[in-house]
């Protein structure tokens, strides 16, 4: 087995932050996806959020499930705490881990798949309990490791290369995120740096469940010429090419456009999708509103990215359920077992 190692040394002129930190600080393992897959265009943001922020990376906890997404944590944060979880249960892990140590920065990387399909229960309950931290699925509609089959968030009426339709209902994660109480919901576009770094920072710096829908095309799987895409996801066609045994290099997509535009953005496989960016009129405290602009907007066969709902004042869960201000792993005996004494007089208040 051949492992590709970064080299420790790096040029003595590189930029640094208030921390002291350079960028090649917040950078992981070199990546292992496909060339030119979204995915890493996300951790490159992923990475100039955190520097841009001044995080002492040994404050953020990365979690992950399974999946060509949830490799992505290996490739940001090399400084960080990490956890690879089982298929679509990162969600209860991170709660879990949330609830023992509150001062820790927590960043879950999630896939369509992870979440959208055997993920979907315990995200759910992530979202509508008001799990502090922010919440990334790099979305690109297809099951990347298992030769891209359609995937929840797919179109219903796309069609495979092999000429497969999918007769399924998509699953609108961006949607459910707003009816389960996100207080901050987010679309971006992998390809996207200038609008998609901003928008993970303002996420990690959110207090209570922030939820980003990141469109991540796949290069291997996704060819869907002429597909109407739903407004929370690009519902990228699935190519299901199971005989493929190499793929080429190619570059990553990147877009550049003015706030209130709409941009036909062409795939690696000669496919278009259409980008709306949210303009300045736009009311970002409006949930309600949120909602309507997207279904209004899907009708159009666009996809909205920016932010689309923010409540600052937002509760989380730590507020909800009254915990303890320290983390539990620095509590004593006496705090942890405060005796028979304590549990009466607790019962006592509940009858």
């Amino acid at each position: 087995m051949t492992y590709i190692v970064k080299p420790r040394f790096h040029h003595p002129a590189l930029p640094k932050n208030a921390l002291g930190y350079t960028h090649r600080d917040y950078e992981g393992s070199v990546s292992t996806l496909c060339a030119g897959c979204g995915h890493d265009s996300i951790s490159a943001a992923i990475i100039q959020a955190c520097f841009e922020l001044n995080i002492e990376p040994h404050r953020v906890a990365k979690l992950s499930g399974i999946g060509c997404s949830s490799k992505t944590p290996t490739y940001f944060l090399g400084q960080s705490h990490g956890f690879n979880s089982v298929h679509g249960r990162m969600p209860s892990v991170m709660t879990g881990a949330n609830l023992a140590n509150r001062e820790l920065i927590y960043l879950g990387v999630s896939g369509d798949g992870d979440t959208a399909s055997i993920g979907l229960g315990q995200f759910a309950h992530l979202i509508r309990r008001g799990v502090n931290m922010t919440y990334i699925v790099e979305n690109n509609g297809v099951y990347g490791l298992t030769k891209g089959q359609f995937s929840a968030t797919a179109d219903r009426g796309s069609k495979s290369k092999r000429g497969a339709i999918n007769a399924d209902s998509s699953i609108d994660l961006v949607a459910m995120a707003l009816q389960l109480g996100a207080t901050f919901v987010g679309r971006s576009f992998s390809g996207d740096k200038k609008q998609l770094v901003p928008l993970i920072m303002a996420a990690i710096e959110h207090k209570g469940a922030a939820f980003l829908d990141v469109i991540s095309p796949c290069v291997a799987f996704n060819n869907h010429p002429g597909s109407t895409k739903s407004f929370d996801h690009v519902r990228e066609h699935n190519e299901a090419v199971n005989r493929l045994d190499f793929i080429s290099g190619r570059s990553p997509i990147a877009v550049d456009y003015e706030p209130g535009a709409v941009e036909i953005v062409e795939q690696h496989d000669g496919s278009k999708i259409a980008l709306r960016k949210l303009d300045g009129d736009y009311d970002v405290h409006d949930r309600r509103g949120a909602t309507n602009f997207l279904l209004e907007r899907a009708a159009a066969g666009e996809i909205v990215t920016g932010l689309l709902y923010v409540e600052p004042d937002g509760e989380e869960l730590h507020d909800n359920l009254k915990t303890v201000k320290k983390p539990l792993n620095t509590l004593g005996e006496r705090e942890l077992c405060p005796g028979s004494g304590a549990l009466d007089k607790f019962n006592a208040s509940l009858r």
